[in-house]
């Protein structure tokens, strides 16, 4: 190990935080931590995580599992594709390695939803392989460590962020575990965006940042499109009409009925704005009559049973409030 790694992992040693997913070497466990961290807060995954393992403990019960369940176990943590692969990944794992995790870097890589890092952090802290990784919380750190200025998140910065990665990571696996973990929580605890606190950094003396706060470089961020979502709120004899989602994100979660359009001069009865990728969508839930003829995407629940449906996160959000308030029943956790 080099004087490099040596002051990062010493002072990882003292600093780290007690995350479940450091406490394991199982490379299924690891895979949905990775996965739950994408795009998600470690202080909201930590439940998550301990949930899900819970109800799905290892490869074999996730691969049994129907996506229903699956989904409402994710519900809440948005990005629904992940869930998807994460079944999709444990069903390839029984069908075609007999139900043991495969230990390659490139089979890892192989299995749905894994990109680069995933398989790189897989491999890495499962198995000990020498793999670099680079996530958000590394590509800033490496970025500030050589003065990298060209954007990050082009072709070009990723090629050279990697390339960084690979160049330090110690010739060891077991020593590179270690090191891809330590660089990880210098980038989420220390080296983070805006003004670090250099002055106490343990690798401060080999960082050639000129002004860290600048670093790193992104392209320039796409606008954000205003979008209105109006849907209706039908109950009727204690059930709620609910519809399923139809779009690539969302597939197999059920939502309010989408209205086709705002209805006259009418006042919603709720209200709620959420973002999604560069959309900020207004959300608007209105009374309406019910339908005379139900879709096939719609279907009638039983408002006492409703919790138990996979959702998307906000319309979960406006039935709960709106339940609440037109029940009267006790308050519900939203995710």
């Amino acid at each position: 190990m080099n004087a490099f790694s040596r002051s990062l992992t010493t002072w990882f040693a003292s600093a780290a935080r007690d995350l479940p997913w450091r406490r394991t070497r199982d490379p299924y466990a690891i895979l949905v931590s990775e996965l739950m961290l994408q795009q998600t807060q470690v202080a909201t995954v930590v439940g998550y995580y301990e949930r899900w393992l819970e109800r799905f403990p290892n490869v074999q019960a996730l691969a049994d599992a129907d996506e229903a369940a699956v989904l409402k176990m994710w519900e809440g943590l948005g990005y629904y594709a992940r869930a998807r692969n994460l079944h999709r990944a444990a069903k390839v794992i029984v069908e075609q390695h007999g139900g043991e995790f495969p230990t390659t870097l490139e089979a890892i890589r192989a299995l749905p939803g894994v990109g680069p890092y995933t398989a790189g952090a897989v491999a890495s802290f499962a198995f000990g392989v020498r793999a670099p990784i680079v996530d958000a919380n590394i590509a800033r750190v490496i970025a500030r460590l050589r003065h990298i200025r060209e954007p990050i998140d082009s072709s070009a910065g990723q090629k050279l962020v990697w390339q960084q990665a690979e160049a330090m990571l110690p010739t060891r696996g077991a020593a590179a575990r270690l090191h891809n973990a330590a660089l990880m929580e210098l980038g989420a605890i220390l080296c983070k965006p805006g003004e670090p606190p250099c002055l106490v950094c343990p690798v401060k003396r080999w960082c050639e940042a000129k002004a860290p706060a600048t670093l790193p470089v992104k392209r320039a961020r796409r606008a954000t499109i205003q979008v209105e979502e109006n849907c209706g709120w039908i109950v009727q004899r204690g059930r709620i009409l609910l519809e399923t989602s139809d779009g690539p994100r969302s597939r197999g979660l059920w939502r309010l009925p989408q209205l086709t359009a705002a209805p006259g001069r009418r006042l919603p009865i709720h209200e709620l704005q959420y973002p999604f990728t560069h959309h900020r969508v207004q959300l608007r839930v209105y009374r309406a009559a019910p339908p005379r003829q139900p879709g096939e995407n719609h279907r009638w629940f039983e408002i006492a049973q409703v919790d138990e449906t996979a959702m998307t996160a906000p319309h979960r959000r406006a039935l709960t409030t709106l339940l609440d308030l037109e029940t009267g029943r006790p308050k519900l956790r939203v995710p």
